[in-house]
């Protein structure tokens, strides 16, 4: 593939996932990385900030997909129904791009240094997501609650949704999930 052909960054995920998945995050540079892609680590550097970035690219977009729907829900959702809504936005925004979330995934769970970066992520979309809930007229503990449960349904969600024998997608197997989290809140 020539260095004029189109879509670097998509080049440079592509080829990143790709060595991620034979080599592993901790051996792959940049320099694979761009040589994979038949572009430069120079320009490698336009897209990302390091090879970090090539798993966590588009987490600020995530986190305002999500703000903005929790904030358009309508008046009168519950707390937890505009965290729905939150959710919905998120299943929006990943698409069925399955196969990436799945070696995404893989790649996150054997790098302790990706773990943390991701549980920083969720805990970041946890806060937008009390935040935006506050800004709607929700008190404490109630906003810090009702968001933290949105994120557990995600993670617990989008682990399913990875997993290779599920079909279902990612927006169905929230709704389904906070169908069971009310039936076990509402469970003694």
């Amino acid at each position: 593939m020539g260095r004029w052909e189109p879509d670097a960054e998509g080049r440079f995920r592509a080829a990143a996932m790709a060595l991620f998945v034979e080599r592993g995050y901790e051996q792959t540079t940049v320099a694979d990385i761009a040589e994979r892609a038949g572009l430069t680590a120079r320009t490698f550097f336009r897209y990302f900030t390091d090879k970090r970035e090539v798993l966590f690219n588009g987490s600020e977009r995530l986190q305002q997909a999500m703000v903005d729907a929790l904030g358009n829900a309508p008046p009168k959702a519950t707390a937890i129904g505009a965290v729905a809504a939150a959710l919905d936005a998120a299943a929006d925004f990943l698409g069925d791009n399955r196969a990436f979330a799945r070696e995404r995934s893989a790649v996150i769970a054997v790098t302790a240094e990706l773990h943390e970066r991701e549980l920083i992520k969720l805990s970041t979309l946890s806060a937008a997501l009390a935040e935006a809930l506050r800004a709607r007229g929700i008190a404490e503990p109630d906003a810090s609650l009702a968001a933290a449960t949105g994120i557990a349904v995600f993670r617990v969600a989008f682990a399913l949704w990875v997993g290779k024998s599920e079909r279902r997608g990612l927006s169905e197997i929230m709704r389904a999930s906070l169908g069971r989290l009310k039936i076990l809140a509402a469970s003694k």
